[in-house]
């Protein structure tokens, strides 16, 4: 087994590689907008869901009727997934003229642009990310035709590897492309795929000798058969489904939380993804050394009350570093869902390819509508102190008896209700940094928070709790300077940022159309926007 752990070790820092680059190419080609952010992150997790289901139906209908090992068909993906690095670019700029030449009736912020580009972009992204996905199935289907006793738990160690993969291929990929570009490192991870394919080419061969041979035909089988259908399986994939959604949608909700004391740089959001990663990572580890059937429902509680530990770590009162907030709030909540992630996929699937498949995929449909929930539907109206809470609801939902489920103990009934009070405690004791602003007007949307706050010279305005700007003459000065030094009079100007609008009202006095732009919506409206 070790082979398939370096393949999916391997294959998962290439899938982030790929991520990161990808994300930044569209950037370049459809803008640089949280719509567009959110349309290639779905784009990417759609396309696995998809390839992991395709590729578990593959192997239920042909599982059985193949003379070669099914290492070939992985194999291929890996090759397909390499293949990206030469196409993607491309199709990725001729989209971009395509839509060029279909835009000159609508404005690039319209809802029909992003519904046109975005379509453009899935067109793009979907094959190769659902070859991607592909693969987990695949995997498992080669590795219980090679009829070996890990075959029931093949998930979890796959998922193991991958997740161990991508933290590295969180970090290393943005020194590439410092160093070597976003092609050079597209080249870097074909040649990784391309690594992977050949060796399971090669081992793929080597399956095929041994099962020829007379040895192996007088062999008896020992390969895990796939347990009949589960009686809970309605119960899994609901799980499955949730874990997904919240963990993903928590995520969102900690860039709010985290950003007042991290920043707002792309490297300070790398470490909320590789906290959660590499806890990630040592909870799937720990759930394969343990090998337990998770009939227990007390780690789902627990898991509520976890999710509500950044609620502890992101106040201002709590005197801790800035990266220890993160990696504390993070840690704990993110262990437990990777052991409990493959732990449900092992239970439901039994090693089989199909049922895996449709477990994941299930999982990440849940991980594709959490950030959008958390995003457009809570955090415009609620805070994230509330919004993290309902993130934790279903698993305090644990202590209400499931169909088919065993009672708690009452042991367990005791740690639950104490759960409670403990998360009850949370809510009611902590502070966040909007607490920092009690007299403060505070704006939400799907961006972010906005504090418009102070009086006088010392108004504010921050976003996420980062300041942004402070009334200051320079403001003016900027559009005073930029509009005198014309050699003709001005005609029109363009605010990039709104700030306070002090640039913007300087502008106005020139009696010239004055357009501004503004990533943060809830920013226009503050209640600076008055402010002489």
């Amino acid at each position: 087994m070790s082979w398939y752990y370096a393949f999916f070790f391997i294959s998962g820092f290439c899938s982030l590689l790929y991520e990161v680059v990808w994300l930044r190419l569209t950037a370049a080609q459809y803008g640089v907008t949280i719509a567009m952010t959110s349309i290639v992150l779905s784009v990417f997790m759609a396309g696995m869901g998809a390839g992991s289901l395709l590729s578990g139906i593959a192997s239920r209908r042909y599982g059985d009727r193949l003379s070669w090992s099914p290492l070939r068909l992985y194999a291929g993906a890996e090759l397909i997934i390499g293949s990206a690095s030469l196409l993607v670019p491309v199709e990725l700029l001729f989209g971009r003229h395509l839509l060029e030449a279909w835009s000159g009736g609508f404005s690039t912020s319209s809802a029909t642009y992003y519904l046109a580009s975005g379509l453009l972009v899935a067109l793009t992204l979907f094959p190769w990310c659902a070859s991607m996905g592909a693969t987990i199935p695949l995997a498992m289907w080669a590795i219980r035709s090679e009829e070996r006793p890990e075959a029931k738990r093949s998930f979890s160690f796959l998922y193991t590897a991958n997740v161990i993969g991508a933290m590295i291929g969180a970090i290393v990929p943005v020194y590439f492309i410092e160093k070597y570009g976003f092609h050079g490192t597209l080249f870097i991870g074909t040649g990784l795929n391309a690594l992977i394919a050949g060796s399971a080419l090669a081992r793929s061969v080597r399956w095929r000798r041994t099962i020829s041979s007379p040895a192996a035909e007088q062999a008896p089988a020992t390969a895990a058969k796939p347990q009949a259908a589960a009686a809970d399986g309605p119960r899994v994939m609901t799980l499955l489904f949730l874990t997904g959604f919240a963990t993903m949608g928590m995520e969102v909700i900690w860039i709010r939380l985290y950003t007042a004391f991290i920043g707002p740089l792309v490297y300070s959001f790398a470490l909320i993804l590789l906290s959660y990663l590499a806890a990630t990572a040592v909870g799937a580890r720990i759930y394969t050394r343990k090998r337990t059937s998770g009939g227990s429902r007390l780690p789902w509680i627990l898991l509520g009350l976890l999710s509500l530990m950044p609620l502890i770590t992101a106040d201002p009162r709590v005197p801790i570093i800035a990266p220890f907030r993160v990696i504390l709030g993070v840690l704990l909540v993110s262990g437990v869902i990777g052991f409990l992630t493959p732990m449900l996929v092992d239970h439901w699937s039994g090693g089989d390819a199909n049922r895996a498949g449709k477990a994941y995929a299930i999982n990440v449909l849940g991980c594709i509508l959490g950030p959008l929930f958390a995003s457009f539907v809570f955090l415009p109206h609620l805070s994230e102190r509330v919004s993290l809470a309902i993130f934790s609801l279903p698993w305090f939902a644990m202590l209400a008896p499931w169909p088919g489920s065993k009672p708690l103990t009452f042991k367990s009934r005791i740690y639950g209700i104490a759960s409670v009070v403990a998360a009850l405690a949370i809510l009611l004791f902590t502070h966040d940094y909007t607490n920092l602003f009690p007299k403060g007007d505070i704006l939400r949307d799907s961006t972010a928070t906005v504090i418009a706050a102070g009086k006088g010279m010392d108004r504010k305005l921050l976003t996420n709790g980062v300041g942004m700007t402070s009334l200051t003459p320079i403001t003016k000065m900027m559009a005073h300077f930029s509009l005198a030094s014309l050699d003709h009079p001005p005609h029109s100007m363009l605010v990039i940022c709104f700030g306070m609008g002090t640039t913007f009202r300087s502008a106005r006095t020139w009696k010239i159309p004055v357009t501004a732009v503004e990533l943060v919506p809830s920013v226009p409206r503050g209640c600076f926007i008055n402010t002489a």
